[in-house]
């Protein structure tokens, strides 16, 4: 009976001294996270001592929140072939659909208003990007609302200017046979 008791002390010990490492390591990477977070909100471009992806992601969302969505979206790009984790994936891709949109918005638009062909391309490209961060994320809500936003905005101003043929340039190539 001893030994049976002696064995279940040493089991449950180590099992609580096992829990007690396991609660430390998880709270020191929560305070972790808690910085890194705090230096993203504060707008402080991470330069080191993170995953690669990371210093790619603030230095986009730095480029976004200063109104450079061109460079935001391609440093995003550069993100996405860091290969982060797949629970950042729709992060990514939400915010490359919101660059995309908020580029689209800043376009003027014609005089007949509709968009530039700019604009249309840009919002294209967008909703490219919210439906992939759907497909990855499907509760995403923020996602769903940015989606149904773009597609009131598009519905709007999506149609195409029209052509004056008048105004076309024909090659100098002949035509038929010869």
């Amino acid at each position: 009976m001893t030994v049976y008791r002696k064995h279940a002390n040493w089991f449950w010990g180590s099992m609580t001294f096992i829990g007690i490492v396991g609660t430390l390591y998880f709270g020191w990477q929560l305070y972790m996270l808690r910085d890194l977070n705090q230096q993203i909100r504060t707008g402080q471009v991470i330069k080191e001592g993170a995953e690669p992806y990371l210093q790619k992601f603030t230095a986009a969302y730095d480029q976004g929140q200063h109104g450079d969505f061109k460079h935001a979206v391609q440093t995003y790009g550069q993100a996405l072939e860091l290969a982060p984790p797949a629970a950042e994936l729709p992060h990514i891709h939400f915010n490359i659909g919101n660059n995309l949109f908020l580029s689209g918005l800043v376009r003027t638009i014609n005089e007949d208003g509709t968009f530039q062909d700019e604009a249309r391309y840009a919002f294209t490209q967008a909703k490219i990007s919210y439906e992939q961060a759907l497909r990855l994320q499907p509760d995403d809500k923020a996602a769903k609302f940015n989606l149904a936003l773009l597609h009131s905005v598009m519905a709007r101003g999506m149609q195409a200017a029209s052509k004056d043929q008048s105004h076309m340039e024909l090659s100098n190539l002949p035509i038929g046979l010869p």
